[in-house]
């Protein structure tokens, strides 16, 4: 299966008790490894190990950004100022207002909204309802962007199974002239032992193994059976159910190693161009796969 790694969601939820209207925004980009960043307001700090959980188990890799806001409305909370911290503020304010010659009033309004002036202690609003709404919302996002994700893979399967067809052309194309190479080598050194004086005895068993054994180094014989072999893996990991990015990715390794040797035995003038063109396919299908899950 091809999931795209690009991917946006959004869930909102009311909860009764406490009163208050719950959103979630998911939204993913391509990483190698799961990386996850969650915003969370402080009264669900305690839920972050069960929410982390949640989307490790709906999302394979991606760099993922959830951000959950809480709109509390209604419902009882006590306010505890720290009236020493609060003093310290206005007098050091005072201070600095009267060195520079400031004219007007401290702001002590917005000195209170400083962090640690004012301790809010939030009353019921930690409740089983407020936990299980949030973790539906959580879930409904994470739905909604793995069904984009999904939109986005389908995309991104064709395209790879569009430029997988170009690359087994090339490799037809490559096919039938390096099955002339060990033919064409062991011709090429007889004409060249002939020429230095080193005649060749056919009857001479020993020097012909020698011969056809420098021929059959350059056989590629081996290299494109795996690529025909890495083809057909390919789809399957494209067709399968599973997410197929980390798969995918290992396979392109293999084909780049097999069509860089075959490039290095060959070493003809017809077949160079269709290696590097075949390699330049295979860049182009490693980036795509770069966003697949």
């Amino acid at each position: 299966m091809i999931r795209s790694m690009t991917g946006f969601g959004k869930a909102e939820k009311d909860c009764g008790a406490p009163h208050c209207h719950i959103t979630v925004e998911t939204v993913s980009v391509n990483r190698k490894q799961l990386d996850l960043r969650l915003n969370l307001p402080r009264e669900l700090a305690a839920m972050e190990p069960e929410l982390r959980s949640k989307v490790a188990k709906k999302v394979g890799r991606g760099s993922v950004s959830v951000k959950i806001n809480c709109d509390f409305h209604g419902g009882e909370t006590a306010a505890a100022v720290n009236l020493p911290l609060l003093r310290s503020l206005v007098r050091t304010a005072l201070a600095v207002r009267d060195e520079f010659g400031m004219v007007g009033a401290v702001d002590v309004a917005g000195l209170m909204r400083l962090p640690g002036v004012i301790d809010e202690q939030d009353v019921d609003r930690c409740s089983e309802e407020l936990s299980a709404a949030v973790g539906a919302a959580l879930d409904d996002a994470l739905d909604a962007m793995t069904a984009m994700r999904d939109r986005e893979g389908e995309a991104l399967k064709a395209d790879l199974c569009s430029r997988l067809d170009l690359l087994k052309k090339l490799l037809d194309n490559i096919r039938p002239l390096t099955a002339a190479i060990p033919v064409r080598l062991k011709e090429k050194l007889m004409e060249k032992l002939a020429s230095g004086g080193l005649p060749v005895d056919m009857n001479d068993d020993r020097m012909l193994k020698e011969v056809l054994f420098y021929a059959d180094k350059n056989d590629t014989t081996e290299e494109v059976t795996r690529l025909d072999s890495h083809f057909a893996q390919f789809m399957k990991f494209v067709d399968s159910a599973e997410p197929a990015g980390r798969n995918l990715d290992f396979l392109l390794q293999e084909m780049f190693r097999e069509i860089t040797t075959l490039s290095n035995k060959a070493g003809t003038p017809e077949i160079s161009p269709l290696t590097v063109a075949f390699k330049s396919e295979l860049e182009k299908l490693r980036e795509q796969i770069q966003n697949a899950e």
